[in-house]
Protein backbone atom coordinates (compact mmCIF):
# COMPACT_ATOMS: atom_id res chain seq x y z
CA UNK A 1 0.00 0.00 0.00
CA UNK A 2 1.56 3.36 -0.91
CA UNK A 3 -0.66 6.21 0.91
CA UNK A 4 -1.00 9.69 -1.28
CA UNK A 5 0.22 12.80 0.59
CA UNK A 6 -2.19 15.57 0.70
CA UNK A 7 -1.14 17.56 -2.44
CA UNK A 8 -1.53 14.43 -4.52
CA UNK A 9 -4.80 13.25 -3.34
CA UNK A 10 -5.71 16.87 -3.57
CA UNK A 11 -4.28 16.74 -7.24
CA UNK A 12 -5.57 13.82 -8.67
CA UNK A 13 -9.82 15.21 -7.09
CA UNK A 14 -8.88 18.14 -8.88
CA UNK A 15 -8.01 16.43 -11.85
CA UNK A 16 -10.66 14.35 -12.10
CA UNK A 17 -12.91 17.77 -11.32
CA UNK A 18 -11.53 19.59 -14.35
CA UNK A 19 -11.26 16.94 -17.07
CA UNK A 20 -10.25 17.77 -20.31
CA UNK A 21 -8.96 21.19 -19.12
CA UNK A 22 -7.07 19.97 -16.16
CA UNK A 23 -3.06 21.01 -17.09
CA UNK A 24 -0.77 22.72 -13.96
CA UNK A 25 -1.96 25.79 -14.14
CA UNK A 26 -5.58 25.76 -14.08
CA UNK A 27 -4.90 22.82 -11.63
CA UNK A 28 -3.07 25.15 -9.32
CA UNK A 29 -5.75 27.59 -9.95
CA UNK A 30 -8.67 25.55 -9.00
CA UNK A 31 -6.94 23.93 -5.66
CA UNK A 32 -6.05 27.80 -4.44
CA UNK A 33 -9.79 28.95 -5.35
CA UNK A 34 -11.01 25.61 -3.43
CA UNK A 35 -8.83 25.24 -0.08
CA UNK A 36 -7.92 29.21 -0.02
CA UNK A 37 -3.77 28.23 0.34
CA UNK A 38 -1.33 29.41 -1.63
CA UNK A 39 0.14 26.88 -4.38
CA UNK A 40 3.22 27.51 -5.44
CA UNK A 41 4.09 26.07 -8.99
CA UNK A 42 6.83 23.80 -7.49
CA UNK A 43 4.18 22.73 -5.28
CA UNK A 44 1.92 21.61 -7.98
CA UNK A 45 4.62 20.15 -10.68
CA UNK A 46 6.89 18.11 -8.21
CA UNK A 47 3.82 15.78 -7.27
CA UNK A 48 2.26 15.72 -10.54
CA UNK A 49 5.89 14.05 -11.86
CA UNK A 50 5.43 11.93 -8.63
CA UNK A 51 2.12 10.81 -9.52
CA UNK A 52 3.10 10.22 -13.21
CA UNK A 53 6.10 8.31 -12.17
CA UNK A 54 4.24 6.31 -10.03
CA UNK A 55 1.39 5.75 -12.57
CA UNK A 56 -1.42 7.48 -11.14
CA UNK A 57 -1.87 10.08 -14.17
CA UNK A 58 -1.05 10.63 -17.65
CA UNK A 59 0.51 13.25 -18.67
CA UNK A 60 -0.41 13.92 -22.36
CA UNK A 61 1.14 17.44 -24.56
CA UNK A 62 -0.91 19.65 -26.03
CA UNK A 63 -0.86 21.40 -29.41
CA UNK A 64 1.71 24.57 -29.23
CA UNK A 65 -0.30 27.69 -28.75
CA UNK A 66 0.39 31.39 -30.13
CA UNK A 67 -0.15 32.80 -26.34
CA UNK A 68 1.98 30.67 -24.93
CA UNK A 69 5.17 31.63 -26.91
CA UNK A 70 4.70 28.10 -29.19
CA UNK A 71 5.21 26.36 -25.77
CA UNK A 72 2.68 23.32 -25.65
CA UNK A 73 0.54 22.74 -22.28
CA UNK A 74 0.63 19.50 -20.72
CA UNK A 75 -2.60 18.32 -19.84
CA UNK A 76 -3.36 15.84 -16.73
CA UNK A 77 -5.47 12.25 -16.74
CA UNK A 78 -6.09 9.97 -13.56
CA UNK A 79 -5.78 6.43 -14.59
CA UNK A 80 -7.18 3.25 -12.65
CA UNK A 81 -4.30 2.97 -10.55
CA UNK A 82 -4.97 6.58 -9.30
CA UNK A 83 -8.62 5.68 -8.75
CA UNK A 84 -7.68 2.73 -6.43
CA UNK A 85 -5.69 4.79 -4.59
CA UNK A 86 -7.79 7.71 -4.00
CA UNK A 87 -10.62 4.70 -3.01
CA UNK A 88 -7.74 2.92 -0.31
CA UNK A 89 -7.49 6.58 0.59
CA UNK A 90 -11.45 6.67 1.25
CA UNK A 91 -11.29 3.64 2.68
CA UNK A 92 -8.27 4.68 5.20
CA UNK A 93 -10.06 7.66 6.01
CA UNK A 94 -13.68 6.07 6.99
CA UNK A 95 -11.72 3.37 8.68
CA UNK A 96 -9.78 6.05 11.19
CA UNK A 97 -13.14 7.94 11.52
CA UNK A 98 -15.43 5.20 13.11
CA UNK A 99 -15.53 4.98 16.96
CA UNK A 100 -14.49 9.01 16.82
CA UNK A 101 -17.23 10.49 18.26
CA UNK A 102 -18.96 13.87 16.29
CA UNK A 103 -18.02 16.15 18.55
CA UNK A 104 -13.97 15.47 18.07
CA UNK A 105 -14.68 16.07 14.18
CA UNK A 106 -15.73 20.03 14.83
Amino acid sequence: MTLLRRTEELLLLAILQLRDNAYGVTLRRHLMEITGEHFSFASVYVPLDRLTEQGYVTATDGAPTQERGGRRRRFYGVTPAGLAALAEMETIRSMLRKGVPQLALG
